[in-house]
């Protein structure tokens, strides 16, 4: 079979008989869905068709993005709503807006050319980094619903944005830290060349007032490097000596702060060598490594972020009177009854109390198909009404929902280390406090011995054993990894990941979205009576097209509109087509129609659908889930690797031991809830297993939240996303391959880093405190030390090949 053709604007597969198409760049190009023909007409309509010239990525697909009704945009013109995020000045008003669907540097160009062509509109300037979009326009000329409905005729959704205090705190210190960072490294470089021109080695006929200068200078270069860039380590010094605890930022203070005061005793008094230089070694050697460390945690933060957006900005609420009134969530009450339309997003968790139809609760359950609701049943917030309208009263709110739950129970504290960083630590710990008493013996028998040279030897002791090394050992290998990992697309949320893959011996896997690709499509048309197949399908998609079922889409667009089209939930629909009353679903709902009896089907795999009229059934049409090309590379590395590998599905259909037997895994479970999935992964666990989850639904949260470590795919929910401990963002499961060996080279040179710093510092001290090494030699064996650790880390961004490469 032919691969299908690209959507020109968005790069999804265009499907069979699709009669979409525009006029782009002067050629007729083949579009995906109505979607994106309205998007590329409105942006060629516009003048603005060099986008497609100009962009480096295919752009977002506009039906996977945020859907708005023109009622619920005209609430953000309501001068209440806008108060907290819309700023007046004079007659022009002022706002950022957080933007969804942007691929690219182009999008930006069209965003901006595209707005600021509105009249009334000042200024748009888009933020590509953080896809934050500040307008400026006259709120007389044009509405911000507008505004935002201009967005989404182009292809991209809009939403107002407010500061979270904790992300802008985290990018606050970020900020400070790339500060301190460049000024520590940028005034190291000038003290190095000061100080090096007094050495004796470089002293060639350097005069006394120049020597006298070029100390100064050192001196006065320094001290913003202590005091600005080394602040930092000074208060943490405080504060872990005032809770009686030893940290490397107290030996890290001891060997700054004594080298500094030397610096200044030495400058003062035109005697013995200058070691400020060392000083800016320190820092920033010391602040690259927390800067790295500090990314990392608001990549994490930055996704956290993103769940806001998980509910509906507005609801339906009924009145005595049954009256619905479009109203912002936040104005919403307990014991309130909604009215949620087909196609509209659950606002709170409630029980229905009128009608009935199918919920996609595939934000929960990560399975694809509709289930059954009705009155009496309780409905989740996030969850998706497909087919008919319902009356939910209100029973739980905001972060009294189940959402809000999950998401609470997924909240992870961002100094999570791994069992390596966290032995570091210890050893680190122990080793300072043997050093501060090493320091302090040392000191008092030098003081015997020789006064002069106590102080320096002293200081030698400390900034040879500064433990730079063990500092920098775990965190700047696992930022390589992480970084070489994001460019497998493997995105790493938690440090205890690349040690924990070498530990694993038992592999559980979902199968809807993670072995397959988590969407339907017509495998097979058996017609049953004189009608061909291919007219079977448009009487079909003449009748799906008006659902909003995720089975619809697998039957394409339709040349005819059903009319009369009436949805059973759980069963199937029934509509007229030119005259024609058809139904199409499952076997025994369709045969009602004729009063037939139900055609046997012809083989056990897929999902099988059948269509019918009044005189009888006309054709099963077969379904089927498509297994991703790489699953099976995934199950044969385990298999070399002797893991245990289970199949855990909340699809209880056929198609489980289907997929189980294409792959080769023995032990398939299809039909189970989240609690049984969880019980499995505790058995596991009492018998002493390891367990990689691999997952994509929040039914699959309590396990990916209780495996040892857990991946969710790229296209999972996003609370899946966010309680795994690795995101596949590639959704290539030959990534994950390759992340097992990236996992063993990181574990390797990670203990390599912390024995060559145990080493050198544990031959370095008896050296120092025997006044065979001066501080000037000390501060270069440290940073030697610290360098070899930085390259030996650095060898991890050596992407590992892929099998068969």
């Amino acid at each position: 079979m032919a691969n299908p053709l690209p959507c020109y604007h968005c790069g999804l597969p265009v499907p069979a008989g699709s009669r979409f198409h525009a006029q782009i760049l002067g050629a007729t190009r083949e579009l995906c869905c109505p979607g994106c023909q309205a998007v590329a007409e409105a942006i060629v309509s516009g003048g603005l068709e060099h986008y497609y010239k100009h962009r480096s990525e295919t752009a977002s697909n506009p039906q996977n993005l945020p859907q708005a009704l023109p009622e619920e945009l005209a609430l953000y013109d309501r001068s209440d709503v806008q108060q907290p995020f819309v700023e007046q000045q004079g007659e022009l008003s002022q706002t950022c807006l957080l933007i969804e669907g942007i691929s690219c540097a182009a999008c930006a160009w069209l965003i901006e050319k595209h707005l600021r062509s509105l009249p009334g509109v000042e200024e748009a300037r888009l933020n590509l980094s953080n896809h934050r979009l500040n307008v400026s326009w006259a709120d007389s000329q044009i509405p911000l619903s507008s505004l935002l409905s201009e967005l989404r005729k182009i292809g991209y959704a809009g939403h107002p944005w407010q500061a979270d205090a904790a992300a802008e705190q985290l990018q606050r210190e970020n900020r400070r830290a790339m500060r301190q960072l460049g000024v520590a490294g940028m005034l190291w470089m000038q003290v190095m060349m000061a100080t090096m021109a007094t050495w004796p080695e470089f002293n060639i006929d350097l005069s006394p007032e120049l020597d006298k200068i070029l100390r100064w200078v050192s001196l006065f270069l320094t001290t913003p490097i202590v005091f600005y860039c080394c602040g930092q380590f000074f208060r943490g010094a405080l504060r872990d000596l005032r809770t009686r605890h030893l940290s490397m930022d107290v030996s890290v203070s001891l060997a700054i702060g004594g080298a500094y005061i030397a610096g200044i005793w030495s400058t003062v008094t035109g005697q013995g060598e200058l070691y400020l230089d060392a000083v800016g070694m320190f820092a920033l050697f010391l602040l690259a490594g927390r800067y790295l460390e500090r990314r990392a945690r608001e990549r994490t933060a930055a996704a956290t972020a993103q769940l806001v957006n998980l509910l509906p900005a507005s609801c339906l609420r009924l009145d005595a009177q049954g009256h619905s009134q479009r109203i912002l969530l936040s104005e919403l009450s307990i014991g309130d009854q909604v009215l949620v339309p087909p196609g509209s997003l659950m606002p709170a968790d409630g029980r229905i109390v009128q009608g009935h139809s199918s919920i996609d609760e595939s934000l929960l359950t990560g399975e694809y198909l509709p289930l059954p609701r009705q009155a009496g049943d309780s409905v989740t917030a996030g969850t998706l009404n497909v087919e008919g309208p319902l009356h939910v009263e209100v029973q739980a709110l905001g972060d009294a929902t189940r959402l809000s739950a999950i998401v609470r129970l997924l909240e992870r504290a961002q100094s999570d280390k791994p069992r390596l960083a966290v032995l570091a630590d210890t050893v680190a710990q122990w080793f300072l406090v043997l050093v501060l008493l090493a320091a302090a013996g040392v000191g008092l028998l030098w003081w015997q011995i020789d006064p002069a040279r106590a102080f320096w030897i002293v200081l030698a002791l400390l900034v040879a054993t500064c433990p730079c090394a063990l500092a920098l050992a775990t965190p700047t290998a696992l930022t390589t990894a992480t970084g070489s990992l994001h460019k497998l697309g493997l995105l790493l949320t938690r440090g205890h990941v690349l040690e924990g893959l070498n530990q694993i011996d038992t592999l559980v896997l979902d199968k809807t979205g993670t072995l397959t690709e988590g969407r339907l499509s017509l495998d097979a048309i058996h017609p049953l009576r004189e009608l061909s197949g291919d007219t079977c399908l448009a009487l079909a998609a003449a009748l799906e097209n008006r659902s909003e079922h995720p089975i619809a889409k697998a039957f394409g667009q339709a040349a005819e509109a059903a009319e009369a089209v009436i949805s059973h939930p759980g069963l199937g629909l029934e509509g007229q087509v030119g005259g024609r009353l058809l139904r199409i679903g499952q076997g025994d709902f369709v045969c009602q129609l004729s009063q037939q009896p139900t055609p046997a089907i012809q083989g056990h795999t897929g999902q099988w659908l059948l269509l019918g009229d009044e005189q009888g059934p006309l054709a099963w049409f077969v379904l089927n889930d498509r297994l991703r090309d790489d699953a099976l590379g995934l199950i044969n590395t385990a298999k070399a690797n002797h893991w245990q590998i289970l199949l855990l599905s909340g699809d209880s259909s056929p198609m489980v031991a289907q997929v189980a037997q294409q792959l080769g895994i023995d032990d398939a479970r299809g039909g189970l809830t989240p609690d049984a999935k969880l019980a499995v992964l505790s058995q596991l666990h009492q018998q002493g297993r390891r367990v990689l989850m691999l997952g994509d639904g929040v039914n699959d949260v309590p396990v990916l939240a209780a495996a040892d470590i857990s991946v969710a795919m790229g296209s999972a929910t996003d609370l899946a996303k966010t309680s795994a401990d690795a995101v596949l963002l590639s959704n290539r499961l030959s990534s994950l391959v390759q992340a097992l060996q990236m996992a063993r080279r990181t574990r390797r040179i990670i203990i390599e880093n912390l024995s060559w710093a145990c080493l050198y510092n544990g031959l370095v001290l008896p050296f120092a405190a025997l006044g065979w090494i001066t501080p000037i030699w000390a501060a270069l064996g440290m940073s030697v030390s610290s360098l070899l650790v930085v390259l030996n880390a650095l060898r991890l961004s050596w992407l590992p090949k892929a099998q068969g490469e």
